[in-house]
């Protein structure tokens, strides 16, 4: 069975992805690889990932989410999560998960904007 893939969607220099699906261990790895490469192909200067649909993680998925922001990090990224859910929030706090470096916000709107005032802060406009 072929595994749904997440639109990623590139505004201007920065990506957004917003998981609407449950993920389950082989979907994610193939987001997380098509993220990666997209930041590689785009030379994107930020990322959203927006988890608002996301009800409930495990472990695998809480540790993907923290592997991802710290790789997007490494390669030049900002990252913003948008839209933490309750659950979401104390399970990824429960399983030790920082998130160093990782903007947070409440909605897309709000999780645009800070990073957009990021980007420009740090000189990063260019991409």
């Amino acid at each position: 069975m072929e595994s749904l893939r997440i639109p990623i969607l590139k505004i201007g220099n920065v990506l957004i992805a917003s998981i609407q699906t449950t993920l389950h261990d082989t979907s994610a790895v193939q987001f997380k690889d098509d993220l990666l490469q997209r930041i590689f192909e785009t030379r994107a200067r930020g990322l959203i990932l927006d988890l608002t649909a996301v009800e409930v993680v495990d472990s695998f998925i809480g540790r993907l989410i923290s592997d991802i922001a710290s790789m997007a990090g490494l390669m030049g990224t900002r990252v913003v999560i948008t839209g933490f859910q309750p659950a979401v929030a104390i399970t990824l706090v429960e399983l030790g998960l920082e998130l160093q470096g990782v903007l947070t916000a409440l909605n897309l709107e709000k999780g645009l904007a800070a990073l957009q005032r990021e980007i420009e802060e740090s000189g990063d406009g260019a991409g």
